[in-house]
């Protein structure tokens, strides 16, 4: 464990631990070069010996930190210090789905299906990078207030990968979500994701998971052989058209899954569209267990009866084979220019069934540029190219091209594919705009952090005078613009912060004198006020009492009162009356 107020790599100080694992310990630190907040993947320590291993999670967490998207965590540095191997990431004030699972029990469809829609998103960005997560689970992705999802521990999962299945508490998080071909020791693919995603998707529907076991061993082999549960038996209320989502994804051969993620998400874009609530439940293409079919194929094959030779011809027959030579001796000849035609005839099926079509095939074409272009102008100059246009446009916020214009296209721009390729269109929605928050008397950090990060604003942390002390100089007491406004990426704001000063000394224990306390409350901006006692226990000219208490922390504009001692004015003798005489008397 690693202690508050410690720091890494003499940058990333540690505030609190907020999580751990089998495989690191998580704590929430600050910046101090770039005055943020961020979360602190420290790898654990049995790990670090593992020269092998550490090597593979710096690569692949390196590897990881080129994904830039809304929801995947974005890695700002990976390195090591003193022995501690740790990754810096975008830290996420939220929970993670496993926690709001426990909370809830199960989630509504809407938000499912919103969920959904940005995992595979968040996928399908990190599957066009080649980047394969492999551990896919609702540990791993966390959900904001604001219900955005955050796809976390990209890059070690292909490091954890070789470890895991010796790691008791990971492998049973991880097992509930391991594709078939996995678990029977096959690499992961894309679609080992997808698998992960669906069974995902079936947990978040149902709040329970769908392989239990034992051990690790036990749901593995489920996850292989058994069919997934019907959601529908356990909650007719769902759609078949979800349904059928969740059965392609988790298919157990992969022949039968989506091809990427992306076709799984555009598939959830639709999925409550009226001509698909009712569809037929799907039917898969190639058998769920294709070894299992080639092994009862092969058995049949042995089955079958082998012919027998037939019997040796009798005498007579073979007269007639000796008058047979001579024949095939006569048509040699006629055999080999049979032969030669044959042979022509066979190099002209050749050129007409491989050449040809090889010569014929249409090569990649690059997809032309439609950036700013009208949705129809681009859809035709698509097409021309001999492209399928998508008829789903998707939408997405941008501040450089005009509202309805053409934002990209996927693939991208540039990118060289197959003659035929499905593209989809993104147009502009136009410049992406928020209204701010009151941010006073919160941490000044986490709101920069989240302005920054979140929106794209540019932000100024300044110091304000404060006419009375705050106990915390990190509140914002006051913001350039206010609740309300309507702001933009590049925009910006300043947050100001209490201008704390010295702590105020103890002026009667140090005998100070009353010159000194004004010299004091001159340098620091303080009102200075002064009362004066007659005594004679203390020196005269010294401060005998302080109005601001030694030890607190003062702000410029405050007042301070001080009493000094002064010396008791003399009192008078009283003149004593004359005592009158008798002669006076009489």
């Amino acid at each position: 464990m690693i202690a508050k107020g410690q720091k890494i790599n003499d940058r990333y100080e540690v505030i609190r631990s907020i999580g751990e694992g089998g495989m690191a310990n998580v704590y929430l630190g600050y910046d101090t070069i770039l005055d943020r907040n961020v979360a602190i993947k420290v790898l654990r320590g049995d790990l670090s010996n593992d020269e092998k291993f550490v090597r593979r999670f710096q690569r692949e967490a390196l590897s990881a930190s080129s994904l830039a998207h809304p929801n995947i965590v974005e890695m700002y540095d990976v390195g090591e210090d003193d022995g501690l191997y740790y990754i810096v990431m975008e830290f996420i004030d939220g929970i993670t789905l496993k926690q709001l699972l426990k909370k809830r029990g199960s989630l509504t469809l809407s938000e499912t299906l919103d969920i959904m829609s940005q995992l595979t998103d968040g996928m399908s960005h990190a599957h066009d990078s080649y980047i394969i997560h492999r551990d896919l689970k609702p540990q791993n992705i966390m959900i904001k207030d604001d219900g955005q999802i955050k796809i976390t521990d990209f890059g070690i999962a292909m490091a954890l990968n070789s470890t895991q299945l010796t790691q008791t508490n990971s492998v049973m998080g991880s097992v509930h979500y391991l594709p078939p071909e996995q678990a029977s020791g096959n690499g992961a693919t894309v679609k080992s994701d997808i698998y992960s995603m669906g069974i995902i998707f079936y947990e978040l529907l149902t709040g329970k998971l769908p392989f239990k076991g034992e051990n690790a061993v036990e749901i593995a082999l489920k996850q292989m052989r058994d069919p997934l549960p019907s959601i529908r038996e356990d909650n007719p209320e769902i759609p078949q058209s979800i349904e059928n989502i969740i059965l392609r994804a988790t298919a157990k051969n992969p022949k039968n899954r989506y091809e990427d993620s992306r076709e799984m998400h555009e598939d959830l874009l639709t999925a409550l569209d009226e001509s698909r609530m009712n569809e037929e439940k799907i039917k898969f293409k190639y058998p769920e267990h294709e070894s299992s079919e080639k092994k009862k194929a092969e058995a049949k094959a042995k089955e079958e009866p082998k012919k027998e030779d037939e019997d040796i011809e009798d005498t007579s027959e073979i007269a007639e084979k000796i008058e047979d030579d001579k024949e095939e001796k006569r048509n040699k000849k006629l055999i080999i220019i049979l032969s030669s035609i044959l042979g022509v005839a066979i190099l002209a099926l050749v050129i007409v069934f491989g050449l040809i079509p090889l010569l014929t095939k249409k090569d990649n074409v690059e997809v032309p540029s439609c950036e700013g272009l009208k949705v129809e102008t681009c859809e035709k100059k698509l097409q021309k190219l001999g492209f399928e246009v998508n008829p789903t446009i998707k939408k997405e916020y941008s501040s450089e091209i005009k509202k309805d214009r053409v934002v990209k296209t996927n693939p991208e721009a540039g990118r060289s594919v197959k003659y035929g390729t499905k593209i989809t269109i993104y147009k502009s929605k136009g410049e992406e705009t928020f209204e701010l928050e009151d941010y006073t008397g919160k941490n000044y950090a986490e709101v920069k952090t989240k302005l920054e990060i979140s929106y794209g604003l540019k932000v100024t942390i300044e110091k304000k005078d404060v006419s009375e002390a705050v106990e915390d100089s990190d509140l914002i007491i006051a913001q350039s613009l206010p609740k309300g406004t309507k702001v933009k990426s590049g925009d910006s704001i300043t947050l100001y912060v209490p201008n704390q000063l010295e702590i105020v000394p103890d002026m009667v224990k140090e005998k100070w004198t009353q010159d000194e306390a004004d010299a004091f409350c001159v340098k620091y901006g303080i009102n200075f006020k002064v009362k004066n006692q007659e005594t004679t226990i203390f020196n005269e000219g010294t401060v005998i009492a302080q109005s601001l208490r030694a030890g607190s922390t003062i702000t410029k504009g405050s007042t301070l009162t001080v009493t000094i001692a002064i010396k008791p004015k003399a009192t008078p003798t009283p003149t004593p009356t004359p005592t009158p005489t008798e002669d006076e008397e009489e």
